[in-house]
C-alpha cells in the first residue's frame, strides 16, 4: 500500500479516473518522459532552468502564471527562442477550490492573453473539481496532471528527498512536474541537475508536450 506522500508524487489509479480526459502519463514504451515546470516566468530561475534542459539536448514544458508573463515578458520569450512548450497556468494562480467555475475560467481566459493562445493548461496546485473537466477540454487540447510530483516546493524535504521521490516513480511516459520559483529553488538547484543526469545516464530523453 502506498504511503500518502507516495499518492501525492504519483497519484493512484483511482484518483486519476477521477478527471475524465486529463492527461496524467504519455502512452509510450520509449524511454522518454516529460519534464514540466509551473509558476514561472521567475528572474533568475527559469532561465537557469532553460540552460539546465539544454545541456542534454532535453525540451521541456513550462505551465506559465499570466501574472508572471505580464511581468516579465523577456524571460517568457526565451522559452520560444529555445523552443520550450507553454500552457496556461491561470493568470493569477488561484486554486480552483476558491473559486466559482465563471471565476475561475475568466481567470484562465485572461492568463491566455498573455500565453500566446496556448492549447495547454494545468490548474494551480492540480485543485479543480472534476466535473470542471467539459468546460476546460472545450478550451485547451490537453489537461495536464502529473506522474511523478517533485515537490521541489516543500522546504520539509532535502534536496536528495526530492530527487529519490523522482527517480523512484520514473517510467516512460512520465510527465514530471518541478517548479520554477523562489519558493521551490533550494531544492531545485540540487534537485534538477542530478535528475537530469540520472536520466541521461538511463538513456531518458525529454521531450515537450503538445
Amino acid at each position: 500500500m502506498k504511503s500518502k506522500s507516495n499518492w501525492i508524487i504519483s497519484p493512484p489509479f483511482f484518483v486519476r479516473m477521477c478527471f475524465n480526459g486529463a492527461l496524467w502519463r504519455a502512452d509510450t514504451s520509449e524511454k522518454k518522459v516529460f519534464l514540466t515546470f509551473d509558476d514561472g516566468p521567475v528572474p533568475g530561475v527559469t532561465p537557469w532552468v532553460i540552460e539546465q534542459l539544454e545541456q542534454y539536448g532535453f525540451k521541456g514544458t513550462f505551465f506559465c502564471v499570466g501574472d508572471n508573463i505580464r511581468k516579465y515578458p523577456r524571460i517568457f520569450q526565451l522559452l520560444a527562442d529555445a523552443g520550450m512548450a507553454v500552457g496556461n497556468h491561470t493568470f493569477s494562480h488561484v486554486p480552483g477550490s476558491r473559486l466559482s467555475l465563471g471565476a475561475y475560467l475568466k481567470d484562465v481566459e485572461r492568463a491566455q492573453e498573455y500565453c500566446g493562445g496556448s492549447t495547454l493548461f494545468r490548474p494551480p496546485h492540480g485543485l479543480i473539481w472534476p466535473w470542471w473537466m467539459p468546460a476546460l477540454k472545450k478550451r485547451f487540447s490537453k489537461v495536464v496532471l502529473w506522474d511523478v510530483l517533485s515537490r521541489d516546493y516543500d522546504r520539509a524535504l532535502s534536496p536528495q528527498q526530492v530527487i529519490d521521490g523522482v527517480i523512484e516513480n520514473i517510467r516512460p511516459g512520465s510527465i514530471i512536474v518541478f517548479h520554477d520559483s523562489l519558493k521551490a529553488w533550494p531544492n531545485l538547484q540540487v534537485a534538477l541537475p542530478k535528475v537530469l543526469e540520472w536520466l541521461h545516464a538511463n538513456g531518458f530523453t525529454s521531450g515537450a508536450l503538445a
